[in-house]
């Protein structure tokens, strides 16, 4: 894999996502502006969401994504809301009705989106006329999950795998746990630090997640500062290791149109992008 390049101007930057049609990348971090979209080539085309009061301001992002009909929807943990906007920047859409802290989301083939709420350990899915600015239904799917924060959905299978946050007892930090659930929401597979551990050599901390387009489930791990796949999930988890250098902090995760690896590093605020052949 080759790293096609990295982009600064980037604060602390913390969930990426992926036109399928344009190519375009929309970018979450903690600038002056919050959601910053790039062309195919790097450059920057828009940039938007200010930290402020106003409707199409934006607290504190924690993740983003593109729905397949174009618009950019973000999670707010700044004032617990999902916001929708178009690729100009405008706001379409807020929603706020009874999330306590919505923080990972993908959208789906249908151009419906599933999204975590990390504090009432929560799965919902989200589904609205984006370009009318109208919510149609907000359900939730799953409960009794652990601090969820990362989701991806399998553009596929319908497949949605979910990023678990689990307290850790004593001074360590914590650990993940990683678990897949069919698009009918069974539980097809689970896997946490401890049982990782167990398979691979080092302790793995996840911090995002993603499908490629032959269904694998692809992670970062930010103890060995490199993204994993862990294969699909009926064969959940094997551990081929995809980028081994050149990381310092791994914390998103997308696949563009033509199969490239897109990779949001925090530690050196950039977006990396690697070519699959």
């Amino acid at each position: 894999r080759l790293a096609l390049g990295g982009w600064g101007s980037l604060l602390n930057p913390s969930g990426v996502a992926a036109c399928r049609r344009s190519g375009r990348l929309a970018v979450a971090h903690d600038g002056k502006k919050r959601i910053h979209v790039f062309g195919p080539s790097g450059s920057c085309l828009q940039r938007f969401g200010e930290r402020g009061e106003a409707g199409n301001d934006i607290k504190y992002p924690l993740d983003v994504t593109v729905t397949s009909d174009g618009h950019v929807v973000v999670t707010d943990g700044g004032d617990r809301s999902v916001k929708a906007f178009d690729f100009e920047g405008r706001g379409v859409l807020a929603v706020r009705e009874g999330f306590c802290l919505p923080w990972g989301l993908d959208a789906t083939p249908e151009n419906e989106v599933i999204l975590t709420d990390a504090e009432a350990g929560a799965l919902y899915r989200l589904a609205a006329d984006f370009s009318k600015g109208k919510l149609k239904k907000c359900q939730m799917i799953r409960s009794r999950l652990v601090s969820p924060r990362g989701v991806a959905v399998s553009q596929t299978s319908g497949a949605v795998v979910v990023i678990e946050h689990l307290k850790a007892q004593g001074p360590n930090s914590g650990s993940t746990r990683v678990k897949i659930f069919s698009a009918e929401m069974d539980l097809l597979g689970q896997m946490d630090s401890f049982g990782l551990n167990l398979v691979f050599p080092s302790k793995i901390y996840t911090t995002a997640v993603a499908f490629d387009k032959e269904g694998r489930v692809i992670v970062t791990d930010v103890c060995s500062q490199a993204v994993i796949c862990l294969g699909k999930p009926e064969e959940f988890p094997i551990f081929n290791p995809l980028v081994s250098h050149g990381l310092s902090y791994p914390v998103g995760l997308t696949y563009t149109a033509n199969n490239s690896l897109v990779v949001l590093d925090s530690g050196d605020h950039s977006v990396k992008i690697y070519s699959s052949t």
